[in-house]
């Protein structure tokens, strides 16, 4: 699924002194702040993180008295969808003219009826809403099904996406997956798109301050 990247980066994250037995557990604990929120300096929601401490003795910065900075080495798994990006959740309800999908566990996705083909019909069978395509007759999408659909926009406060699934290589992922190869020279360009994105962060240093915010520094090489 495209929307997910790993990105290196250098941080400082302020701890305070009575703290100092406990770095390793302060440390982590302060990280966790980042998790499930859009960061601007990152430019995406941090899923996960691995950190390696870059220096086993801290050393108090002049200016953040009593806290004292400890250099981390991280690496982040970020979500950070993009419009015309191709993403896939689960569809938690339908009616007439929406689609609402869950993305990875937290983020929601709606699909309202503009933005659904006209190829997709409504339909109520045995008392359950669905989509069913005119052209093929298998392809159904109902509460349950796993759908890949186009990112058009993403509210990155309330981590809420609008997506579509006007184009043909959008739908259920388990009747795309059967029929790959009708839409293999789009995927191509849909994946060279990603790829152009490049990497979100650099050899730049970020600090975490007791607020749980976090700022950038200019670049500088950390000595092992």
């Amino acid at each position: 699924m495209e929307g997910l990247k790993v990105s290196d980066a250098n941080l400082v994250v302020y701890v305070h002194p009575s703290k100092s037995n406990k770095v390793p557990q302060a440390v982590l604990r302060e990280l966790s702040s980042l998790l499930f929120r859009f960061n601007e300096s990152f430019d995406g929601v941090v899923l996960a993180y691995d950190v390696q401490i870059q220096d086993k003795i801290a050393k108090i910065l002049p200016g953040f008295h009593p806290y004292f900075g400890v250099k981390l080495k991280a690496k982040l798994l970020l979500f950070a969808p993009k419009p015309n990006m191709l993403l896939e959740g689960k569809v938690v309800k339908l009616t007439e003219r929406s689609i609402h999908v869950i993305v990875l566990g937290f983020s929601s996705a709606i699909i309202t009826g503009e933005d659904i083909r006209e190829d997709f019909n409504h339909k109520i069978k045995h008392g359950d809403e669905l989509f069913a395509s005119r052209s093929q007759k298998r392809h159904l999408i109902k509460v349950g099904t796993m759908i890949r659909f186009l990112v058009k926009s993403f509210d990155e406060e309330r981590l809420h996406i609008s997506g579509s699934l006007l184009p043909a290589n959008t739908g259920s992922i388990r009747w795309l997956a059967r029929h790959s190869e009708d839409f293999s020279v789009s995927d191509r360009g849909t994946r060279k798109r990603s790829e152009s994105e490049g990497e979100l962060v650099g050899g730049e240093t970020y600090s975490l301050n007791n607020d749980h915010q976090i700022k950038k520094s200019k670049k500088h090489r950390i000595r092992e």
